[in-house]
Protein backbone atom coordinates (compact mmCIF):
# COMPACT_ATOMS: atom_id res chain seq x y z
CA UNK A 1 0.00 0.00 0.00
CA UNK A 2 1.46 3.31 -1.03
CA UNK A 3 2.54 6.03 1.38
CA UNK A 4 -0.44 8.42 1.01
CA UNK A 5 -2.64 5.90 2.85
CA UNK A 6 -0.12 5.55 5.66
CA UNK A 7 0.36 9.31 5.89
CA UNK A 8 -3.40 9.83 6.01
CA UNK A 9 -3.70 7.46 8.95
CA UNK A 10 -0.67 8.96 10.68
CA UNK A 11 -2.07 12.49 10.36
CA UNK A 12 -5.35 11.40 11.94
CA UNK A 13 -3.70 9.51 14.81
CA UNK A 14 -1.41 12.39 15.73
CA UNK A 15 -4.40 14.74 15.71
CA UNK A 16 -6.34 12.27 17.87
CA UNK A 17 -3.45 12.09 20.33
CA UNK A 18 -3.46 15.89 20.64
CA UNK A 19 -7.23 15.98 21.08
CA UNK A 20 -7.39 13.25 23.74
CA UNK A 21 -4.49 14.74 25.72
CA UNK A 22 -6.05 18.21 25.65
CA UNK A 23 -9.43 16.93 26.85
CA UNK A 24 -7.98 14.72 29.58
CA UNK A 25 -5.77 17.54 30.88
CA UNK A 26 -8.70 19.96 30.89
CA UNK A 27 -10.90 17.45 32.72
CA UNK A 28 -8.20 16.72 35.29
CA UNK A 29 -7.46 20.40 35.90
CA UNK A 30 -4.08 19.76 37.49
CA UNK A 31 -2.06 17.10 35.70
CA UNK A 32 0.02 17.82 32.62
CA UNK A 33 1.28 15.48 29.93
CA UNK A 34 4.98 15.08 29.34
CA UNK A 35 6.17 13.98 25.90
CA UNK A 36 8.90 11.60 24.82
CA UNK A 37 9.73 11.04 21.17
CA UNK A 38 11.54 7.77 20.60
CA UNK A 39 13.03 5.66 17.82
CA UNK A 40 13.84 1.96 17.98
CA UNK A 41 15.17 1.80 14.39
CA UNK A 42 15.64 4.24 11.49
CA UNK A 43 12.03 3.73 10.35
CA UNK A 44 10.38 2.91 13.67
CA UNK A 45 9.41 5.16 16.55
CA UNK A 46 6.69 7.05 18.25
CA UNK A 47 5.47 9.87 20.45
CA UNK A 48 4.59 8.94 24.02
CA UNK A 49 2.66 11.24 26.33
CA UNK A 50 2.10 10.50 30.00
CA UNK A 51 0.31 12.26 32.85
CA UNK A 52 1.12 11.25 36.42
CA UNK A 53 -0.28 12.38 39.76
CA UNK A 54 -3.12 14.44 38.38
CA UNK A 55 -6.07 15.57 40.47
CA UNK A 56 -8.30 12.87 38.94
CA UNK A 57 -5.94 10.67 36.95
CA UNK A 58 -3.19 8.89 38.84
CA UNK A 59 -1.64 7.90 35.53
CA UNK A 60 -2.73 8.31 31.92
CA UNK A 61 -0.80 7.34 28.81
CA UNK A 62 -1.63 8.38 25.24
CA UNK A 63 0.93 6.78 22.96
CA UNK A 64 1.44 6.96 19.20
CA UNK A 65 3.72 4.50 17.43
CA UNK A 66 4.69 3.68 13.84
CA UNK A 67 6.93 0.63 13.53
CA UNK A 68 8.39 -1.34 10.63
CA UNK A 69 9.82 -4.83 10.55
CA UNK A 70 11.12 -7.46 8.16
CA UNK A 71 9.01 -10.21 9.72
CA UNK A 72 5.77 -10.14 11.68
CA UNK A 73 6.22 -11.37 15.27
CA UNK A 74 4.52 -14.45 16.71
CA UNK A 75 1.85 -12.35 18.44
CA UNK A 76 0.64 -11.09 15.05
CA UNK A 77 0.72 -14.40 13.17
CA UNK A 78 -0.65 -16.73 15.86
CA UNK A 79 -4.15 -16.44 14.38
CA UNK A 80 -3.03 -15.45 10.86
CA UNK A 81 -0.42 -18.07 9.96
CA UNK A 82 -0.58 -17.14 6.26
CA UNK A 83 1.16 -13.86 7.11
CA UNK A 84 4.28 -15.46 8.56
CA UNK A 85 7.46 -14.19 6.91
CA UNK A 86 5.99 -10.96 5.56
CA UNK A 87 7.44 -7.53 6.25
CA UNK A 88 5.08 -5.15 7.99
CA UNK A 89 4.17 -1.67 9.11
CA UNK A 90 2.03 -1.06 12.18
CA UNK A 91 0.70 2.34 13.15
CA UNK A 92 -1.58 3.04 16.08
CA UNK A 93 -2.64 5.03 19.10
CA UNK A 94 -3.17 3.49 22.52
CA UNK A 95 -4.81 5.14 25.54
CA UNK A 96 -4.86 3.90 29.13
CA UNK A 97 -6.33 5.85 32.05
CA UNK A 98 -5.88 4.84 35.70
CA UNK A 99 -7.85 7.27 37.91
CA UNK A 100 -7.12 8.17 41.53
CA UNK A 101 -10.64 7.57 42.83
CA UNK A 102 -11.82 3.96 43.18
CA UNK A 103 -15.21 5.18 41.98
CA UNK A 104 -13.76 6.18 38.63
CA UNK A 105 -13.21 3.23 36.29
CA UNK A 106 -9.99 2.46 34.51
CA UNK A 107 -10.42 2.69 30.76
CA UNK A 108 -8.47 1.67 27.69
CA UNK A 109 -8.78 2.47 23.99
CA UNK A 110 -6.75 1.57 20.94
CA UNK A 111 -6.99 2.17 17.19
CA UNK A 112 -4.46 0.72 14.79
CA UNK A 113 -3.59 -0.22 11.21
CA UNK A 114 -1.38 -3.04 9.93
CA UNK A 115 -0.05 -3.82 6.50
CA UNK A 116 1.93 -6.99 5.70
CA UNK A 117 3.82 -7.22 2.43
CA UNK A 118 5.67 -9.83 0.40
CA UNK A 119 7.39 -9.61 -2.97
CA UNK A 120 5.18 -10.48 -5.95
CA UNK A 121 2.07 -10.75 -3.77
CA UNK A 122 -0.65 -8.27 -2.95
CA UNK A 123 -0.27 -6.53 0.42
CA UNK A 124 -2.58 -7.61 3.23
CA UNK A 125 -3.92 -4.76 5.37
CA UNK A 126 -6.42 -4.41 8.18
CA UNK A 127 -7.67 -2.09 10.90
CA UNK A 128 -8.29 -2.93 14.55
CA UNK A 129 -9.18 -1.26 17.81
CA UNK A 130 -11.93 -0.58 20.30
CA UNK A 131 -12.39 0.54 23.89
CA UNK A 132 -13.29 -1.12 27.19
CA UNK A 133 -14.15 -0.13 30.77
CA UNK A 134 -12.90 -1.61 34.04
CA UNK A 135 -14.85 -0.37 37.07
CA UNK A 136 -13.96 -1.14 40.67
CA UNK A 137 -17.31 -0.07 42.07
CA UNK A 138 -19.96 -0.45 39.41
CA UNK A 139 -22.94 1.78 38.64
CA UNK A 140 -25.62 0.36 36.40
CA UNK A 141 -26.41 3.69 34.72
CA UNK A 142 -22.73 4.14 33.85
CA UNK A 143 -22.53 0.68 32.30
CA UNK A 144 -25.67 1.35 30.29
CA UNK A 145 -24.46 4.75 29.05
CA UNK A 146 -21.04 3.32 28.14
CA UNK A 147 -22.58 0.61 25.98
CA UNK A 148 -25.25 2.90 24.60
CA UNK A 149 -22.58 5.25 23.27
CA UNK A 150 -20.64 2.30 21.84
CA UNK A 151 -23.76 1.11 20.02
CA UNK A 152 -24.55 4.59 18.68
CA UNK A 153 -21.04 4.81 17.20
CA UNK A 154 -21.40 1.42 15.53
CA UNK A 155 -24.94 2.04 14.31
CA UNK A 156 -23.67 4.88 12.12
CA UNK A 157 -22.32 2.10 9.89
CA UNK A 158 -24.71 -0.84 10.36
CA UNK A 159 -26.84 -2.31 13.12
CA UNK A 160 -24.86 -5.54 13.38
CA UNK A 161 -21.45 -4.13 14.29
CA UNK A 162 -22.19 -3.41 17.95
CA UNK A 163 -23.40 -6.91 18.81
CA UNK A 164 -20.50 -8.54 16.98
CA UNK A 165 -17.81 -6.27 18.43
CA UNK A 166 -19.27 -6.29 21.95
CA UNK A 167 -19.09 -10.10 21.99
CA UNK A 168 -15.54 -9.99 20.63
CA UNK A 169 -14.63 -7.60 23.45
CA UNK A 170 -16.29 -9.79 26.09
CA UNK A 171 -14.41 -12.82 24.78
CA UNK A 172 -11.07 -11.06 24.40
CA UNK A 173 -10.85 -9.23 27.74
CA UNK A 174 -11.41 -12.41 29.74
CA UNK A 175 -8.92 -13.62 32.35
CA UNK A 176 -9.02 -17.35 31.73
CA UNK A 177 -6.99 -18.40 34.75
CA UNK A 178 -9.36 -16.41 37.00
CA UNK A 179 -12.49 -17.38 35.09
CA UNK A 180 -13.70 -13.79 35.13
CA UNK A 181 -13.95 -10.76 32.87
CA UNK A 182 -11.48 -7.89 33.21
CA UNK A 183 -14.32 -5.38 33.27
CA UNK A 184 -17.67 -4.66 31.63
CA UNK A 185 -16.37 -4.71 28.06
CA UNK A 186 -17.15 -2.33 25.24
CA UNK A 187 -15.95 -2.84 21.66
CA UNK A 188 -13.12 -4.87 20.14
CA UNK A 189 -12.51 -5.38 16.42
CA UNK A 190 -9.62 -6.69 14.37
CA UNK A 191 -8.86 -7.85 10.82
CA UNK A 192 -11.20 -5.19 9.42
CA UNK A 193 -10.57 -4.77 5.66
CA UNK A 194 -14.00 -4.82 4.01
CA UNK A 195 -15.72 -3.39 2.08
CA UNK A 196 -12.84 -1.02 1.24
CA UNK A 197 -10.08 1.11 2.75
CA UNK A 198 -12.09 4.32 3.11
CA UNK A 199 -15.02 2.64 4.84
CA UNK A 200 -12.73 0.86 7.28
CA UNK A 201 -10.75 4.02 7.95
CA UNK A 202 -13.99 5.92 8.61
CA UNK A 203 -15.02 3.34 11.19
CA UNK A 204 -11.64 3.44 12.90
CA UNK A 205 -11.83 7.24 13.11
CA UNK A 206 -15.35 7.10 14.54
CA UNK A 207 -14.28 4.74 17.31
CA UNK A 208 -11.18 6.79 18.11
CA UNK A 209 -13.09 10.07 18.19
CA UNK A 210 -15.96 8.55 20.18
CA UNK A 211 -13.96 7.08 23.07
CA UNK A 212 -13.97 10.13 25.33
CA UNK A 213 -17.63 10.78 24.53
CA UNK A 214 -18.31 7.47 26.27
CA UNK A 215 -15.81 7.88 29.12
CA UNK A 216 -15.74 11.51 30.26
CA UNK A 217 -19.44 11.74 31.26
CA UNK A 218 -18.81 8.91 33.73
CA UNK A 219 -15.80 10.76 35.14
CA UNK A 220 -17.81 13.96 35.58
CA UNK A 221 -20.63 12.09 37.32
CA UNK A 222 -18.47 10.18 39.83
CA UNK A 223 -15.39 12.35 40.40
CA UNK A 224 -16.63 13.98 43.62
CA UNK A 225 -17.77 10.83 45.44
CA UNK A 226 -15.92 10.51 48.76
CA UNK A 227 -13.78 7.43 49.30
CA UNK A 228 -11.42 6.06 51.93
CA UNK A 229 -8.83 3.40 52.64
CA UNK A 230 -11.25 0.49 52.22
CA UNK A 231 -12.14 1.56 48.69
CA UNK A 232 -8.52 2.32 47.86
CA UNK A 233 -7.32 -1.10 48.97
CA UNK A 234 -9.99 -2.82 46.88
CA UNK A 235 -9.04 -0.72 43.86
CA UNK A 236 -5.37 -1.69 44.25
CA UNK A 237 -6.32 -5.36 44.60
CA UNK A 238 -8.49 -5.30 41.47
CA UNK A 239 -5.73 -3.51 39.56
CA UNK A 240 -3.82 -6.75 39.97
CA UNK A 241 -6.27 -8.36 37.55
CA UNK A 242 -5.40 -5.66 35.01
CA UNK A 243 -1.72 -6.49 35.34
CA UNK A 244 -2.35 -10.21 35.00
CA UNK A 245 -4.33 -9.80 31.79
CA UNK A 246 -1.93 -7.38 30.16
CA UNK A 247 1.17 -9.45 30.87
CA UNK A 248 -0.33 -12.86 30.13
CA UNK A 249 -2.87 -12.38 27.35
CA UNK A 250 -2.82 -8.94 25.74
CA UNK A 251 -1.66 -9.17 22.11
CA UNK A 252 -0.84 -5.46 21.94
CA UNK A 253 1.60 -5.71 24.84
CA UNK A 254 3.24 -8.79 23.34
CA UNK A 255 3.43 -7.21 19.89
CA UNK A 256 5.11 -4.09 21.23
CA UNK A 257 7.71 -6.05 23.16
CA UNK A 258 8.35 -8.49 20.30
CA UNK A 259 8.87 -5.70 17.75
CA UNK A 260 11.39 -3.78 19.83
CA UNK A 261 9.10 -0.95 20.85
CA UNK A 262 9.93 1.38 23.71
CA UNK A 263 9.36 -0.70 26.86
CA UNK A 264 8.42 2.26 29.06
CA UNK A 265 5.72 3.28 26.58
CA UNK A 266 4.35 -0.25 26.24
CA UNK A 267 4.16 -0.89 29.97
CA UNK A 268 2.48 2.44 30.74
CA UNK A 269 -0.67 0.34 30.45
CA UNK A 270 0.14 -1.07 33.90
CA UNK A 271 -1.17 0.85 36.94
CA UNK A 272 1.37 2.78 39.05
CA UNK A 273 0.31 1.07 42.29
CA UNK A 274 -1.15 -2.41 42.71
CA UNK A 275 -1.38 -5.17 45.29
CA UNK A 276 -2.16 -8.87 45.47
CA UNK A 277 -3.79 -10.61 48.44
CA UNK A 278 -3.84 -14.35 48.92
CA UNK A 279 -7.29 -15.91 48.50
CA UNK A 280 -9.19 -12.67 48.90
CA UNK A 281 -12.97 -13.03 49.18
CA UNK A 282 -15.25 -9.99 49.40
CA UNK A 283 -17.73 -9.79 52.27
CA UNK A 284 -21.09 -11.17 51.05
CA UNK A 285 -23.56 -8.50 49.88
CA UNK A 286 -20.89 -5.78 50.18
CA UNK A 287 -20.24 -3.15 47.51
CA UNK A 288 -17.09 -5.07 46.65
CA UNK A 289 -19.04 -8.33 46.22
CA UNK A 290 -21.46 -6.61 43.85
CA UNK A 291 -18.67 -6.05 41.35
CA UNK A 292 -18.35 -9.83 41.00
CA UNK A 293 -22.07 -10.63 41.04
CA UNK A 294 -23.57 -7.69 39.15
CA UNK A 295 -20.94 -6.31 36.77
CA UNK A 296 -18.26 -8.80 35.74
CA UNK A 297 -20.68 -11.42 34.35
CA UNK A 298 -21.49 -10.63 30.72
CA UNK A 299 -24.74 -8.66 30.36
CA UNK A 300 -26.68 -7.02 27.55
CA UNK A 301 -26.42 -3.60 29.13
CA UNK A 302 -28.28 -1.67 26.45
CA UNK A 303 -31.38 -3.81 27.08
CA UNK A 304 -31.49 -2.54 30.65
Amino acid sequence: MNSPYIEKIKTFLLFLQDDICEKLARTDGQGKFTEKKWASAPDSGGRSRVMTEGALFEQAGVNFSHVHGEKLPISATAHRSELAGRSFQAIGLSVIIHPQSPYLPTSHANVRFFIAEKADEDPVWWFGGGFDLTPYYGFKEDAVSWHKTAKELCDKFDNEKYGRYKKWCDDYFYIKHRNEARGIGGLFFDDLNTPDFNSCFDFMQTIGNGFLAAYLPIVEKRKNLPWGERERQFQLYRRGRYVEFNLVYDRGTLFGLQTGGRTESILISLPPLVRWQYDYQPTPNSPEAKLYSDFLPVRKWIDE
